[in-house]
């Protein structure tokens, strides 16, 4: 997407993470993030993160800064703070969340508490997932994944009806 300002056009991209990668975590719970996933961060990410617990998998969902801030702000125009199932809500979805960042050595400092609340050990998968990137315990990712019948017809189910243009 490209933004005018005065006579300058500037490229704002966006990013998009993809692949999955085998990474080690040392003794102190740092794990280098791949080179792959680095390449593809905006520059106005920086090297600032957000991290938490998946709703809906046994797994760390990590999030740049940028597209942290656009969680937040889908969450803002959904939800309103005065309502008691609201704020149920937004408590829950904010607990366990924590704000890491890259070192000299692009490592991130996992969270032990993080880590434990998803069974995380000494090796880990960062799965790319556009805007996203999965933490999952090696031995979750290996074994938590779908056949291609189930797969094809997820497919199917939900995106076998769109009008592509």
């Amino acid at each position: 997407m490209f933004v005018t300002e005065g006579q300058i056009k500037v490229n704002i991209v966006m990013s998009s993470f993809i692949g999955d990668y085998l990474c080690k975590i040392d003794s102190k719970g740092r794990a280098l993030l791949p080179a792959a996933f680095k390449k593809h961060m905006p520059v106005t990410a920086g090297d600032r993160f957000v991290i938490k617990k998946d709703i809906y998998e046994n797994c760390l969902i990590l999030y740049t800064q940028d597209e942290w801030e656009k969680q937040n702000a889908l969450l803002r125009s959904r939800l309103n703070p005065y309502n008691k199932d609201h704020s149920q809500l937004l408590r829950a979805y904010y607990r366990g969340t924590a704000e890491v960042s890259l070192d000299a050595s692009n490592r991130l400092l996992l969270p032990k508490r993080l880590l434990d609340l998803a069974g995380i050990g000494k090796e880990v998968y960062m799965s790319g997932q556009d805007k996203k990137i999965e933490i999952w315990a090696k031995e979750v990712y290996e074994t938590n994944g779908i056949d291609e019948d189930k797969f094809a017809s997820l497919a199917e189910n939900i995106l076998g009806g769109l009008n592509p243009s």
